[in-house]
């Protein structure tokens, strides 16, 4: 990627016209983000073991569907239905990939690289039609499928990913370092080296799910696999209750509305 991703081949009136339909990028939106993929790994494996793995999927596809409509139809960002959505992807993202595992009996090893490419893919032809990966370019109905495509394969990736690492012999606190140091690459790559701020920001959007999933596994199995051994059904309320809490707070502030056109 270089750094002609930051700036849209085509312009067209729509977009420079239509309202912004995800939030600006703040600590904020790294700390619910952080936050969702946690309570989605945990809420799937719960929900898996309190209905059963069919059941859970088909209630998390359904969520999920009902989420996009919501987000597809309204007109600009709004904090609660963006951020159900990026929940409903959560979870069914993880199930997507425990499917693969658990269902079909295909390795991370191999589901992995798979998701990648098919992260790789969406990339490639969104960038192919739309001339650009930002963000802030969200404001079409075609751009923001684009979008909400590399979102729910960045969480199946991260899902696969993440247990990939902590089965490898890392476990889940070794998970959590390695993707704690992984996510401050971009960063750091960002600020000092020139890593174009695009390329930045989905590298370490990729990253956030086997952090916040890692975390959530450590919280939640029992002691003798190296977790603390709070349970699912804590853990996920306990990190959806944090979701609502920053939710509520960018709602009532508005301080991720990003002001102003952006070209």
């Amino acid at each position: 990627m270089t750094t002609d991703l930051l700036t849209p081949i085509r312009h067209t009136a729509p977009v420079r016209s239509a309202a912004s339909k995800v939030p600006e990028v703040t600590v904020y939106f790294w700390i619910i983000k952080v936050l969702t993929t946690g309570m989605g790994e945990a809420a799937s494996d719960f929900l898996a073991h309190v209905f059963g793995p069919v059941p859970a999927v088909v209630l998390g596809g359904v969520v999920l569907v009902v989420a996009l409509v919501v987000q597809f139809a309204v007109r600009r960002y709004v904090a609660w239905i963006y951020w159900t959505a990026i929940v409903a992807v959560s979870v069914f993202g993880t199930m997507a990939a425990d499917v693969l595992h658990v269902g079909l009996g295909v390795t991370y090893a191999v589901s992995a690289p798979c998701f990648l490419a098919v992260l790789a893919a969406v990339f490639a032809l969104w960038f192919r039609v739309e001339g650009t990966l930002s963000i802030h370019s969200i404001r079409t109905r075609r751009r923001e499928a684009f979008y909400w495509s590399a979102v729910l394969a960045t969480f199946a990736l991260g899902t696969a990913a993440g247990d990939l690492t902590a089965t490898i012999g890392l476990g889940y606190l070794g998970s959590i370092a390695l993707y704690a140091a992984a996510i401050a690459v971009p960063a750091v790559a960002h600020r000092w080296i020139g890593l174009n701020a695009v390329t930045a920001f989905w590298s370490a959007y990729v990253i956030t799910r086997p952090l916040g999933a890692s975390v959530a596994d450590w919280m939640a199995v029992g002691t003798s696999r190296g977790g603390l051994g709070l349970g699912l059904g804590p853990v996920t309320l306990s990190w959806t209750l944090a979701i609502l809490g920053f939710v509520g707070y960018l709602a009532f502030s508005r301080k991720d509305v990003r002001s102003g056109p952006v070209a």
